[in-house]
């Protein structure tokens, strides 16, 4: 657990999730969906069940490659930050990260600090080498971040994502450790 300030004065604890945050995760996710069209789920679109992502967030803090960081503030999630990794012997050295903030929080470095523990983490963990994520080629600020922490771009999906009658590119990033 680490207590850091944001720009805007304010505290947040950052931590590892636990079985017992998963349906606040779930509600979380739910509600952030409607927040923006950069997720890959809209509003109400996280479907996985209570049970399953009680033991996906089990599995995943058993993994020695794989973690999921809570931010929060007065003990609300304010953002979810992960990286996940196969658990195949060709595979498992590259993790997939993932961040989700509540719009509300934005732009004031938590992005960022979310970003610097995992990838720190990564570093730490003893078996994950490259860090990829995808997000949508349009991500401006998303991208301007992940620039900022070393992240390369690699590749480019073409209409890869459909949104209320219109197709969008999605762009693959690297980060080597």
């Amino acid at each position: 657990m680490k207590t850091i300030c944001l720009r805007n004065g304010k505290e947040v604890i950052i931590r590892e999730a636990l079985q017992k945050d998963a349906q606040s995760m779930i509600d979380f996710y739910n509600v952030v969906g409607g927040e923006t069209d950069f997720l890959s789920f809209g509003k109400n679109e996280f479907s996985m069940s209570l049970h399953d992502y009680e033991n996906f967030i089990e599995s995943t803090g058993a993994d020695n490659n794989s973690i999921i960081l809570l931010a929060t503030m007065d003990d609300e999630i304010i953002s979810i930050a992960s990286i996940t990794s196969s658990p195949k012997a060709r595979t498992k050295h590259v993790g997939t990260l993932g961040i989700v903030i509540a719009e509300e929080h934005c732009g004031f470095g938590l992005g960022r600090k979310m970003m610097e523990e995992l990838i720190e983490w990564a570093k730490e963990n003893g078996t994950t080498k490259k860090i990829h994520l995808v997000t949508r080629e349009d991500n401006d600020k998303a991208i301007e971040l992940y620039q900022k922490v070393g992240f390369k771009e690699e590749g480019l999906l073409q209409q890869d994502t459909y949104i209320n009658g219109e197709y969008y590119n999605t762009l693959i990033m690297g980060l080597m450790l």
